[in-house]
């Protein structure tokens, strides 16, 4: 398509992330929502977050902040943010009959045969949101992390029914907006950022619950340890530089990593005194307040802009 529209369907805090990635690569974005209060308040903090970021030298794309947001509208009419659009990114709450219903509207109000239709869903398989809908060979799902502006990761999964040029495009679109692309190649219960996370909380909580360690020393781990590296390579990256490549990693290491993986508890209920020990923990710092929440995500917001600068620098 030669359109160069891009529908936003949500305007929560993943929706604004969206129409900031694609503004600042300068698609025309319309934002919609089904309330024109909920739209006011989000063009407001588009236009807030773009100005702070400019006044930082931190604004993604060649456009200032004035001129992204002027490519951002809002409407709380389904069809005039869908029709045309090269790509309508839908992000409504992670509830698989209420995506489902939005999406089938999104595909009836599509007026192209090769627009994107693209889900946010974290965990939810494309099989199930996508069930049903008319234009299901145009659907895929592309999961951002969260915050998106700030963490370039972008999963893609398709449908077992989605057109092969929907999958290639969803890829050349989010990578033209500056995001990394991996893609599921099949179907799996929470796709691959959130099965790797799981399995970290899991070991955290376990070692929490176990009295092995305080959820403050388990943070620890990963800011000092483990995150430091993983910064920078991945899991297979390492053990391949930790030894004379992954070979010899695994001849060295192997009988250990079965040993200790074999010792893993079940998986935790997430509740009882280990959630009070790591809830009250986190508070101590952390206060589970609007304001408190905001004013560390700003932290690390901030953290999570040096870095990405750093590493643009280093590469």
């Amino acid at each position: 398509m030669s359109s160069n529209k891009v529908g936003i369907i949500g305007s929560g805090l993943i929706g604004r992330s969206w129409a900031m990635l694609f503004a600042a690569a300068g698609h025309d974005v319309v934002l919609y929502d089904i309330a024109q209060s909920q739209l006011n308040t989000a063009k407001q903090d588009i236009q807030n977050q773009l100005e702070e970021l400019e006044q930082r030298n931190l604004l993604r794309g060649k456009l200032s902040a004035k001129e992204q947001i002027a490519l951002i509208s809002t409407t709380d009419d389904l069809k005039i943010a869908v029709a045309d659009a090269v790509h309508v990114q839908e992000c409504v709450p992670e509830n698989i009959e209420l995506k489902n219903k939005v999406l089938n509207n999104v595909s009836n109000a599509c007026t192209s045969d090769s627009t994107i239709i693209c889900s946010s869903t974290s965990t939810i398989l494309p099989s199930k949101i996508f069930n049903g809908i008319p234009r299901i060979s145009q659907c895929i799902v592309a999961h951002p992390v969260n915050p998106p502006y700030f963490c370039p990761l972008t999963e893609i999964i398709p449908h077992p029914s989605t057109n092969a040029d929907i999958v290639s495009n969803t890829k050349t679109i989010m990578e033209k907006i500056g995001q990394v692309v991996v893609t599921v190649k099949k179907e799996m219960d929470g796709f691959v950022l959130n099965r790797i996370q799981y399995a970290i909380i899991n070991e955290s909580w376990r070692l929490v619950a176990d009295g092995v360690m305080t959820p403050e020393d388990v943070d620890k781990v990963f800011t000092s340890g483990l995150g430091m590296r993983y910064a920078f390579m991945g899991p297979f990256e390492t053990i391949h530089l930790n030894a004379e490549g992954v070979e010899n990693y695994m001849e060295r290491y192997a009988p250990s990593i079965r040993r200790v993986s074999s010792d893993f508890g079940p998986i935790p209920t997430f509740d009882g005194e280990a959630l009070q020990t790591i809830h009250n923990a986190m508070c101590r710092t952390i206060p589970a307040t609007v304001e408190g929440l905001q004013e560390r995500r700003k932290w690390r917001d901030q953290r999570l802009i040096a870095l990405s600068e750093l590493k643009k620098k280093m590469d």
